[in-house]
């Protein structure tokens, strides 16, 4: 993965990111943990790398919160069909 182009428009890579399914999200979101953990970068690569990881955090937040409804609606639909 190469870091972002600091001159890169947010409203690009949030859209480019909303089409990520969890997996990739997380996986890049793993990534960007590693590249910002090894620093090295200058100040302006960091910081488009860090908001490029919030944005992938929040991808995968809102995978999972997807998911927990699925959840709890099938739990919600099963329990009204028992009369639990």
């Amino acid at each position: 993965m190469t870091v972002p182009d600091a001159g890169t428009e947010p409203a690009d890579t949030l859209a480019e990111i909303a089409a990520f399914g969890y997996e990739r999200a997380r996986d890049e979101l793993v990534n960007v943990v590693k590249m910002l953990e090894q620093g090295g970068l200058d100040l302006d690569d960091s910081l488009a790398l860090w908001e490029r990881g919030e944005a992938l955090a929040t991808r995968c937040e809102q995978h999972l919160a997807g998911a927990r409804k699925r959840v709890e609606d099938a739990i919600a639909s099963h329990a009204d069909d028992t009369g639990e």
